[in-house]
């Protein structure tokens, strides 16, 4: 079967190929993060530059897009 391009497919399409593997990934990150807080070192990596980063990239992921892929990847190559 061959697959369209993204900018010719429906946004319903996009949905319905990808939104498990969203999901997955979501509740991975989640999962990760849980597992940060319940760490007993949580206090001494607070002001970590990689969860700053993590928030920030967050951040442009709560934002509008459709740029949101490269402009987190400019948050990347800032770093």
């Amino acid at each position: 079967m061959k697959t369209l391009p993204e900018k010719s497919r429906s946004a319903a399409e996009v949905l319905d190929t990808y939104f498990l593997e969203t999901r997955a990934k979501l509740i991975e990150i989640a999962a990760n993060l849980d597992r940060v807080d319940r760490s007993p070192e949580l206090i001494q990596v607070r002001g970590d530059m990689r969860l700053t980063f993590i928030d920030r990239a967050l951040e442009i992921l709560r934002g509008p897009g459709p740029s949101r892929a490269e402009q987190i990847q400019r948050l990347y190559s800032k770093e």
